[in-house]
């Protein structure tokens, strides 16, 4: 898997006392195509953020993570929540009680920022536009679409409503809908990836292991962004994502394995999220 940031490298080799080994991130880094020029960049940039702390200089130096704890959140791990959800779905444990869940709004251009966030988060949990101002979703995510609103000023232009009979340019079948609404080839194809990837052995050194867990956890990532988590009543069985996510914590458990002490929390983080 290619185009993984350098800074999501740096922060993904995080140990649990918040640093990051130089000599460990060069070699990781290299094996996934990086320079050490782009090494150096990014870790200037992070200091400049103020997001690091260095101590030394090169493959010596050591990289403590400021401003936050060190057990704190890491952008390679999507939502705790959501993650456990997609894993109760794929063991029939979250079976779809047929309501579809709209979400309507109708916000004027002074206030646009606003409303391309709230459209943002709609997106963003999975709901798809039917037309302008309208989403709709088969999971009930009203309290968290309520919230954004709320923290936004929008409360008075949000109209929330269940229901069972949703019809869509002449389509009522469940199955057309998710398949009119949603780009599911596009998600499936992701998951074919992760798959892929998951069944691949890791290399036999530490920093190949390192750099194999840092590709799985960004291509878990890619896939599971973008997933409405949609539930399997609406989807084509078999479905890419189940196997994939299967095959994930499979590959994860043999690197947590392999991996010698200390790793990088994103072992830990990752095994929280699969839990």
């Amino acid at each position: 898997m290619s185009g993984i940031p350098t800074r999501m490298v740096v922060h993904a080799l995080v140990r649990e006392d918040g640093t990051v080994a130089g000599e460990e991130l060069y070699e990781v880094a290299a094996l996934l195509g990086m320079t050490d020029q782009q090494v150096r960049l990014c870790v200037k940039r992070l200091v400049t953020e103020g997001r690091f702390a260095v101590e030394g200089r090169g493959r010596r130096a050591v990289l403590r993570l400021a401003g936050a704890e060190p057990g704190a959140g890491l952008p390679l791990v999507p939502e705790v929540e959501f993650v456990r959800h997609a894993y109760r779905q794929d063991r029939g444990l979250e079976p779809w009680d047929g309501l579809w869940h709209a979400f309507a709004f109708a916000v004027p251009e002074s206030a646009r920022a606003a409303r391309d966030s709230l459209r943002d988060a709609l997106t963003g949990l999975g709901a798809a536009p039917v037309q302008g101002g309208l989403y709709v979703t088969p999971n009930a995510i009203g309290p968290y679409v309520r919230a954004h609103a709320a923290e936004l000023g929008l409360s008075a232009a949000l109209t929330c409503l269940s229901t069972r009979d949703l019809a869509v340019g002449g389509t009522d079948d469940p199955r057309a809908l998710a398949e009119h609404l949603w780009p599911l080839p596009e998600i499936a194809a992701r998951y074919g990836e992760l798959r892929a990837l998951a069944e691949q052995p890791a290399g036999p050194g530490r920093a190949d292991g390192l750099a194999h867990a840092v590709t799985l956890a960004a291509a878990f990532s890619a896939a599971m962004l973008p997933d409405p988590l949609l539930p399997p009543e609406l989807l084509p069985q078999p479905w890419p994502g189940t196997t994939a996510r299967a095959a994930a914590t499979d590959a994860w458990a043999r690197l947590e394995a392999a991996a010698p002490a200390p790793g990088p929390r994103l072992f830990r983080l990752y095994g929280e999220a699969l839990a």
